[in-house]
């Protein structure tokens, strides 16, 4: 089976590019090597894309130029579409770039497949938590409520909490596919919509789609050159530079922390699995973490 990996030289997919060669299957990646993630000179900056070297055949390209997308899809018979702008707090200011990327350059890549001859049989397109923008959350009178993102003013004056107008404080439940979406950033947006227009298209049109909702992916290999990788890519940044780790708010806000290990055995599992074909998952442990205790964690490994 030949299967096409954008993306295939970052975190996770320089990692499922390489076990996917390992169980023997022809692996091609297209990636533009952003400086963001691979630095100025990825030869000798990124580990990542150094280790699919000579592994998988390279493309070097743009998920946002249609003649790349052309000659990538050639002979594949599955797309794991990775590749995308990620940063939740970069995507509020640019705006433009994220969508061209993550919007567009999936247009693109259905485009040629509703309209050009091809052998893709299943289509994987890599999404996120944070198309449920905060989450969901328990009011002790009224149930489950999708709350709007917190005050500015109160987060000021110290309060982090979930507050609903009448004052009471909300508790976080775990979010499962059945949550409501309800996206806080123009990411989280891009993101829904690389779902649906995936979902949407591929089923019309006989290929299988899969969307996979990754948590917070961490693990070996993570660029430390990125400042959009999450925060235990910063944390690492920070003690590694001789500071303190710099944890906002109060420290208890929580998040599902999955390996990255994890991230592509699931990945796997969908390339491999029919009963995944036209399913949405969300890929995480299911354990809630704290970011002081993660902070915790950092300060007693590296001391």
């Amino acid at each position: 089976m030949k299967i096409l990996i954008t993306g295939g030289a970052g975190f996770i997919g320089s990692k499922l590019s390489l076990e996917l060669k390992k169980k023997g299957y022809e692996v091609t990646v297209l990636d533009n090597l952003s400086s963001q993630i691979h630095g100025e000179n990825p030869d000798e900056d990124s580990p990542l894309y150094r280790n699919i070297l000579g592994n998988v055949n390279f493309i070097k390209g743009d998920v946002a130029h249609f003649e790349d997308w052309e000659k990538a899809i050639e002979g594949q018979d599955v797309i794991v579409h990775f590749a995308a702008e990620t940063g939740t707090g970069q995507s509020m200011y640019q705006i433009e770039k994220y969508t061209d990327v993550n919007v567009s350059g999936t247009a693109k890549m259905l485009d040629i497949l509703v309209n050009k001859p091809h052998q893709v049989k299943k289509v994987i397109i890599a999404s996120s938590r944070a198309v449920y923008g905060e989450g969901k959350y328990l009011h002790p009178e009224l149930g489950l409520i999708y709350p709007r993102p917190r005050n500015v003013e109160e987060m000021r004056k110290g309060n982090f909490e979930i507050i609903y107008p009448d004052g009471q404080i909300l508790r976080a439940l775990p979010t499962d596919e059945e949550s409501k979406i309800h996206p806080t950033s123009i990411y989280g947006i891009t993101k829904y919509t690389q779902e649906q227009m995936v979902m949407t298209a591929c089923s019309s049109m006989g290929v299988a789609p899969v969307a996979l909702r990754f948590q917070n992916v961490y693990g070996e290999g993570q660029s430390l050159l990125n400042p959009y990788t999450g925060i235990l890519s910063i944390f690492s940044s920070q003690i590694l530079n001789g500071n303190d780790i710099n944890v906002f708010e109060d420290g208890n806000e929580s998040r599902d922390f999955i390996h990255v290990d994890d991230a592509v055995e699931a990945t796997i599992r969908c390339i491999e699995n029919d009963a995944a074909n036209g399913e949405v998952f969300n890929v995480g442990t299911g354990v809630s973490t704290a970011v002081t205790t993660v902070a915790e964690n950092f300060r007693k490994f590296y001391n």
